[in-house]
């Protein structure tokens, strides 16, 4: 091997990827306490410039806005992603007293790697010891909230979602808010731990939070609460290093992705997952089927359960928060999507059916179902029931397949619930507009108002490299119809591995799906950020407007494109209109005149009562000759 083919040492070299640790402009991280010391919850603080004195002249408070980025944004926090992000959760972890400290890795795979000499120089260098459950003990968050305690992350999770509401309602900022349609939600007017703690023990939402996984800052997942959305990314057989998926990583979440999937189907899985997960703040997924797959050379029919059993240890030890579980593909159900047109399109799915035909047996995901609990609860990985019979097209939607796919989904809920297991459902896919909510309506009644999970879904099959708009459309109707989180679609699906900008534009894009449902279900304080930015832009206060938005540089560019010099940032029009047509100036000067007389009601009155004085002088005729 020459000088140039050695491996780098990532342990030496690996550097955060600077573009993610820039605050964004005009924001400031902030921490609301909680009721002891370790629970800081973190929000951004957005400050607004005055009103111009030509509009008033007063003071804008700060708007708040949930905040995924972690402590890659905060200035007062050294990142170096060598060590990992500072512990979160331990102290919580401690105190329940109710796991321990292995004295190695349990996963006969882990341990092969970690053996393995030439795998130093990708290896992150601070593997600490995995925790598990002491014996006889269930450490999931469901467990706890059926044993009526409010953990920390509960507490933690009530104040991130609550958001200072009652600051914000104090200061007169929930006064304008149009009235939702939840369609059956129980949207509480405040979020507090004790609430939070009953849709958990219930069912109807999860807290990913892998006892591993102490760098967590915790989320909540489920109807009653924020609509969330989930982030792809992971590498291929094609390419994408360790140092690349952890930038996108960082990427993402600086963007809002409030979960992050690693899909890896190359080369290093296991040591790209732990410099993911040391390095995020937010839960980590995976879909343990696809490195299992790896293990036996991509060749389905050799899958075994021994093998898959010590992939899902291997995994949970490192800190994964949820797993994606194809259990709900039959060998039944298979022969139902023969006349499909796009067949089975679950990466998942397809490796889960072809073993049931091999072999044809039944599912071992699905007969071992009980087992795969035992190991959840150990570690506190929440189920994603995997819809390995999605729809890959609009032709396909709401067939036999899937709906009786979602059936078992339901019975397997029940399942992990009977273990206190968490547990979210994963739904479509390609679904027309017409037929969504029958979607999300079949998935309350089957699964018992336990969580669901999307990719989209897209509304149309015709629009290859715009996905992230087809599936927007139909995310913000199923968003708003009650599925708890949101999985997206960037532009590059169906065609490509996503790079950065890809991945922020899906993640953009999902953002305004999940905002816009908040607001359709009336969600309490959700408009406040849209009130506060249609004020910056009655005020022409543009670089309020640009930083108010979910895309501040983006804004700025297509602002600057046209009106680049810096007086544009003070003037009273844009490009789109004018300097003599712009409505909102237009509207100002109407004001004016209207102040000029006394106010805009008594304008009005007056000229009413002007024109009916002159009727009356005219002889009260509907009609005159000219």
């Amino acid at each position: 091997m020459s000088q140039q083919e050695k491996p780098i040492n990532l342990s030496e070299s690996a550097q955060v990827d600077q573009q993610s640790v820039q605050p964004l402009p005009r924001s400031r991280k902030v921490y609301v306490q909680g009721s002891r010391p370790d629970i800081r919850v973190p929000m951004r603080e957005i400050s607004l410039d005055d009103t111009p004195t030509d509009f008033g002249g007063e003071s804008n408070a700060p708007v708040l806005v949930y905040d995924t980025s972690g402590p890659y944004t905060d200035p007062t926090v050294i990142i170096d992603v060598r060590k990992g992000l500072p512990d979160v959760r331990s102290s919580w972890i401690d105190a329940r007293a109710d796991s321990e400290r292995l004295p190695g890795l349990s996963s006969h795979f882990g341990q092969q790697r970690l053996n393995d000499a030439e795998l130093a120089k990708l290896r992150f260098a601070h593997v600490r010891n995995p925790r598990r459950a002491k014996a006889g003990a269930n450490v999931s968050q469901m467990h706890y909230a059926r044993q009526g305690i409010i953990t920390a992350e509960m507490e933690y999770v009530a104040i991130r979602e609550n958001m200072k509401l009652q600051e914000a309602r104090a200061a007169g900022l929930l006064d304008q808010q149009h009235a939702g349609h939840s369609f059956g939600a129980s949207i509480p007017k405040q979020i507090t731990a004790e609430f939070v703690r009953e849709e958990v023990a219930r069912g109807r939402a999860i807290i990913p939070a892998n006892i591993n996984h102490p760098e967590l800052e915790p989320m909540i997942i489920g109807r009653n609460f924020l609509v969330k959305i989930n982030g792809n990314i992971g590498n291929s057989a094609l390419g994408s290093s360790i140092e690349e998926e952890v930038a996108k990583l960082t990427w993402g979440i600086r963007w809002g992705s409030d979960t992050v999937m690693d899909l890896s189907t190359g080369k290093h899985i296991h040591e790209t997952r732990e410099w993911i997960i040391r390095n995020s703040p937010v839960p980590i997924g995976t879909v343990p089927i696809y490195q299992a797959l790896e293990k036996v050379n991509g060749v389905a029919e050799d899958l075994t359960w021994e093998l898959f059993r010590d992939t899902l240890i291997e995994q949970a030890e490192q800190g994964v928060d949820y797993f994606t579980i194809h259990a709900g593909v039959l060998l039944r159900y298979v022969p139902l999507t023969a006349k499909r047109v796009t067949g089975i399109v679950s990466r998942g799915g397809s490796i889960m059916a072809k073993w049931c035909l091999a072999h044809h047996q039944e599912n071992f995901l699905y007969t071992h179902f009980e087992e795969i609990c035992e190991i959840m609860k150990a570690y506190d990985v929440s189920f994603s029931l995997g819809d390995g019979l999605r729809p890959g097209s609009i032709a396909d939607a709401n067939d036999a397949a899937q709906f009786g796919e979602l059936e078992t989904l339901g019975e397997l809920t029940k399942i992990a619930w009977k273990h206190d297991v968490q547990c979210m459902i994963e739904g479509p896919g390609h679904v027309p507009m017409q037929l969504i909510k029958e979607n999300m309506d079949k998935q309350l009644e089957c699964c018992d108002e336990a969580p669901f999970y999307t990719l989209g879904p897209l509304t149309t099959d015709i629009a290859p490299g715009y996905d992230h708009i087809t599936s927007g459309i139909g995310a913000a109707m199923i968003g708003w119809f009650g599925c708890a989180m949101l999985c997206y679609v960037t532009p590059k699906e169906h065609l490509g591995l996503p790079n950065k900008d890809d991945v922020k534009t899906g993640i953009i894009t999902y953002k305004i799906a999940a905002h816009a449902a908040d607001l359709a279900k009336g969600h309490p304080g959700a408009q406040i950020r849209d009130n506060a930015l249609s004020k910056a832009r009655f005020e022409f206060r543009w670089q309020d407007q640009f930083n108010l938005g979910l895309d501040p540089d983006t804004a700025r560019a297509f602002h600057d494109e046209t009106l680049p010099k810096e007086s544009a940032k003070v003037a009273h029009f844009c490009s789109m209109c004018g300097p003599k047509f712009c409505s909102m100036k237009i509207t100002q000067e109407v004001r004016e005149y209207a102040a000029k007389i006394d106010t805009v009601d008594v304008t009005i009155e007056q000229g009413m009562r002007e024109q009916a004085e002159r009727f009356r002088q005219e002889g009260s005729q509907l009609y005159h000759k000219v």
